[in-house]
């Protein structure tokens, strides 16, 4: 099982790729979860406290790492480097840990304009790569809202994106441009969770716009899971509702899968 999910800031996208890969592990299956949005929290909603995440160093960050598996240096800058570095260690290298969920942040490379073919960027589309196709374990990636880390050849592997919104037109906006990107890259599945859901009117507002067939389920508003990260603690860990939703959710997932 290989899950890309992504959405606007703010929808609560980590939380739900928080608790998906803490239930995966619940099952004992053997579970990676790549961070790999710029303003990277997962390991908070896995349960890693901050002091063992200060020790973490992203992956784009880690400036020797990069020269040694590209090939570029002070003094080659800007000329040539290896498009295809190895990282077939760097999984099991740099992941840490906890709650049965091994964490990888990722990190991300920021640019000034978009199409960036610099070492960091190909390192870290080079590991997501051998993450979609050569580990065995369950891989839950926490994007942003872009695909920029993505190809063809790796978008196409993956059992499916999830688009985690909210009831709000600009959210139903995002599900339709993440769509239409991920279409363009092969990917087969693109389905959408709905997420801080209040009443019905916010359910007939999500099912009014999002096709049933890309439709996986609600996650309703709930204060504990606003408690969890007032506490930095995981929301696996708070709130048992939230994890019986997303419970429902991973059913469904896991049933398409078979």
């Amino acid at each position: 099982m290989k899950v890309a999910i992504t959405g606007k800031g703010g929808v609560g996208k980590t939380t739900f790729a928080a608790i998906l890969a803490r239930l995966y592990a619940e099952q004992g299956r053997s579970v990676l979860a790549a961070d790999v949005d710029p303003d990277a929290n997962l390991g908070l909603a896995l349960g890693f406290s901050e002091e063992e995440l200060a020790q973490i160093i992203p992956i784009s960050s880690q400036r020797k790492l990069v020269e040694e598996r590209t090939g570029v240096s002070e003094q080659n800058m800007g000329m040539f480097f290896k498009l295809n570095p190895k990282v077939d260690d760097i999984p099991d290298r740099f992941a840490k840990l906890k709650n049965g969920v091994k964490l990888l942040v990722l990190g991300t490379v920021e640019t000034a304009g978009s199409g960036c073919v610099c070492p960091e960027n190909v390192l870290l589309k080079q590991i997501i790569s051998h993450l979609m196709l050569q580990k065995d374990d369950v891989v839950v990636l926490d994007m942003e809202a872009g695909l920029e880390h993505l190809g063809r050849g790796t978008s196409s592997v993956m059992d499916q994106f999830i688009v985690v919104i909210e009831p709000g037109a600009r959210s139903i906006q995002t599900y339709g441009n993440v769509k239409r990107l991920a279409t363009q890259l092969g990917v087969r599945k693109v389905r959408v969770v709905a997420n801080k859901v209040r009443d019905e009117k916010d359910e007939e507002f999500i099912r009014s716009r999002i096709p049933a067939e890309d439709f996986l389920g609600f996650i309703h508003y709930n204060s504990e899971v606003i408690d969890a990260d007032r506490q930095g603690v995981s929301p696996y860990d708070m709130s048992q509702k939230a994890v019986d939703e997303v419970r429902k959710i991973k059913a469904i997932i896991d049933s398409e899968e078979k």
